[in-house]
């Protein structure tokens, strides 16, 4: 790598490491904190250690750089107690919920759609630079890995509500009463990730000459033969043989 892009990734994991040792500092559940923050840690370990043999572009950094700074202001305050409507009112005088009529904290519906807007193309990176996929699966594909990471996470939430349980395990789960919360996190995460792929895809339409072409090639049946029992037979043949 040349040492700009190293040292722009040091300045943002030195001002990341900044923002969650400040935020680290008696945040509101101290427990849900701890739980909050397991991903990030297990992440930015992977970050780290992906570095040498996967390092990322300086656009896909930024971005992670962003949801990550994101969600541990909502880990300091629990998503569904961050007081974004006290800012804006300290700002410009009026309530935002009072104007969208909101009647919940949606921090965390934010988080959510930012989940995909922001991470999709970090993914999208991921998946051309590893699996070489091209044209539509090379958008298709970030928007499918995004949508079931998204159910993941619910299942987590899920998982550890279940374990711990009483105030630690409603503050995890954060559904604020919504017996659709989950179905609606999901939802937004797959919106955020389709908008971000359909801007990337007109990006890459105006500027990538054989944007058409690769498209259209991405679609075309690679293979005549069926796969399934055929190639099963196929394979036992070659085996016997």
């Amino acid at each position: 790598m040349t040492p700009a892009h190293t040292r722009y990734c040091l300045i943002l994991a030195g001002l990341f490491s900044l923002w969650w040792i400040w935020l680290a500092i008696a945040p509101l559940h101290r427990a849900d904190w701890l739980l909050e923050n397991v991903l990030v840690i297990l992440f930015a370990g992977l970050l780290v250690w992906s570095y040498r043999r996967l390092p990322l572009s300086r656009v896909s950094y930024s971005l992670i750089f962003v949801f990550l700074c994101l969600h541990v202001v909502g880990s300091h305050y629990t998503y569904a107690e961050v007081p974004y409507d006290d800012w804006v009112r300290s700002l410009t005088g009026g309530s935002l919920n009072e104007a969208l009529g909101w009647e919940r904290n949606h921090f965390d519906r934010a988080i959510h759609f930012t989940y995909g807007l922001l991470l999709a193309y970090p993914i999208r990176e991921v998946f051309l630079r590893i699996a070489e996929v091209r044209g539509f699966w090379g958008y298709f594909l970030p928007l499918e890995f995004t949508m079931a990471t998204s159910m993941l996470y619910e299942l987590i939430e899920w998982g550890a509500a279940e374990v711990f349980g009483g105030e630690l395990g409603m503050a995890y789960l954060g559904t604020q009463g919504d017996i659709w919360d989950a179905h609606k996190d999901m939802l937004l995460a797959s919106i955020g990730a389709a908008v971000a792929m359909a801007l990337t895809a007109l990006l890459n339409a105006r500027l990538q000459r054989d944007f058409a072409r690769e498209w259209a090639d991405s679609l075309r049946v690679k293979g005549r033969q069926p796969l399934g029992e055929v190639e099963i037979a196929r394979m036992l043949e070659e085996g016997d043989g």
